[in-house]
């Protein structure tokens, strides 16, 4: 929002009040015993880190491919830093990162790792309240995440009923979707088979929610489909290109 100065007086005016500001502060800070020194400081500086979600998606030689709370892979070398996270080792399977003194193993294709934050150590619990998407240049909002602990890729779909992934995706999770009961879904291309489960845990970044109804998809699909039988439990804010989601229940 743009503001319009009218008068120079106004400017003056502005500028006195900052400074008359800052010599309150300044007075107050100079009235301090000496002895309160020390805890003003530790006060200020011992605010706690956030927390990042890291996942490892892959490996490049000496460099790990770490995608940070949902964002773009990043090939970071032992040293590297990246939105916070620091790269301490790179093996052929696993990195060790560091946020805010905190240390924790990424293990490549497992569920997204907590590092960081006042809750303790690394791995978080899930317990998160807010997820924070930017879309891709296509738009679509793509974040990495985990189904029952294990690691893959979800794209926002508020059209979808529930959470949907293809069949080859749910083998790979171990979910014996075969037995489960059938319905039928619409698609562009017809109608289609449809299996219905119900998913131990979604989680996405610090936030896991439990029990959560999907469907199993004869068809290949790219990336799983986040519906609503997970987004309705979140309120949803997008703002531009970036899409908030703030646990409800």
């Amino acid at each position: 929002m743009a503001v319009k100065v009218n008068d120079a007086d106004d400017v003056k005016g502005a500028r006195g009040a900052r400074r008359g500001a800052q010599t309150l502060v300044e007075a107050w800070l100079q009235g301090l015993p000496l002895v309160l020194m020390p805890l003003l400081m530790l006060v200020l500086t011992s605010a706690p880190a956030q927390a990042q979600s890291v996942a490892m998606t892959g490996s490049m030689g000496s460099k790990a491919l770490l995608v940070v709370n949902g964002g773009a892979p990043r090939a970071l070398a032992a040293g590297d830093s990246h939105q916070g996270v620091k790269v301490l080792s790179v093996g052929a399977d696993q990195a060790t990162v560091e946020v805010g003194g905190k240390r924790q193993v990424v293990t490549l294709g497992a569920a997204p790792v907590s590092v960081g934050g006042g809750g303790g150590g690394g791995g978080g619990g899930g317990q998160g309240s807010q997820i924070v998407l930017t879309a891709s240049s296509g738009g679509h909002f793509v974040t990495l995440g985990s189904i029952n602990g294990r690691s893959t890729q979800f794209m926002v779909d508020t059209g979808a009923t529930s959470v949907a992934l293809s069949a080859d995706e749910a083998r790979r999770m171990g979910i014996d979707f075969e037995k489960a009961p059938r319905t039928y879904g619409s698609t562009a291309n017809g109608t289609i088979v449809l299996y219905r489960v119900k998913l131990s845990s979604v989680r996405i970044q610090d936030v896991e929610v439990h029990d959560v109804d999907a469907a199993v998809v004869p068809q290949g699909m790219p990336h799983v489909l986040l519906g609503n039988s997970f987004l309705t439990r979140f309120q949803m804010k997008r703002d531009n290109d970036v899409l908030t989601l703030t646990r409800r229940y």
